[in-house]
């Protein structure tokens, strides 16, 4: 399925193609902060609407997650990275995709703060 998505203020916009099986809440010292609602997928199924370079990003720690971000209205929309098993990942903020009910997918809870 195609989902859609964006900031608040329309600014940072994309598509991502795939099957929301489950949502992730991580505990970790930004997830939790943000509150994001993370789903999982190949970065090659996320297609930007908005350029890169209008968009800002945000590395801490091991700076090796990309938390992309509205540098407008300060809406995570994605992160992106390297997967376990080696491939570029997308993390799309459920929150920020249309048309979906939240509450009728399983919540994953990541205990982020033991790395």
């Amino acid at each position: 399925m195609l989902y859609k998505g964006s900031c608040h203020c329309g600014n940072v916009r994309f598509e991502a193609e795939g099957a929301i099986e489950g949502l992730v809440a991580c505990n970790c010292s930004i997830c939790q902060r943000k509150g994001a609602l993370m789903w999982f997928i190949p970065r090659t199924s996320l297609k930007l609407l908005t350029p890169e370079e209008d968009q800002a990003s945000y590395e801490f720690n091991k700076h090796v997650i990309k938390h992309r971000f509205c540098p407008k209205c300060g809406i995570h929309t994605y992160g992106e990275g390297i997967a376990p098993g080696g491939g570029f990942m997308a993390a799309v903020n459920a929150r920020v995709l249309e048309d979906i009910e939240l509450d009728s997918y399983a919540v994953q809870h990541y205990d982020g703060r033991k790395l």
